[in-house]
């Protein structure tokens, strides 16, 4: 196979395996969320701000994969050595 197919292979793989564990992240932190303003409704607010500061720290994992990804198709740093072993 060669070296370009790997770069595709492999930030499908990374986007694939990043959004899958932010999405069970984001779900989890939504899912306690709701169980702890349905115990304490009166707590909503605080419980509503720290959710959906902990969202977007769990939101930046995708978007560190989705770079990473992008860089790995579009700027690898390893393409001109290859292109050049792969000319000789």
């Amino acid at each position: 196979m060669e070296f370009f197919a790997w770069c595709v292979m492999a930030a499908g793989i990374g986007m694939g395996l990043g959004s899958f564990g932010t999405g069970i992240g984001q779900g989890l932190a939504i899912q306690k969320a709701v169980e702890g303003v349905a115990r304490n409704p009166g707590a909503s607010g605080k419980i509503l701000t720290t959710m959906m500061i902990g969202l977007a720290m769990i939101e930046s994992l995708a978007i560190y994969v989705f770079v990473v990804a992008m860089i790995i198709l579009f700027a690898n740093p390893f393409t001109d050595k290859v292109v050049e072993l792969l000319a000789k």
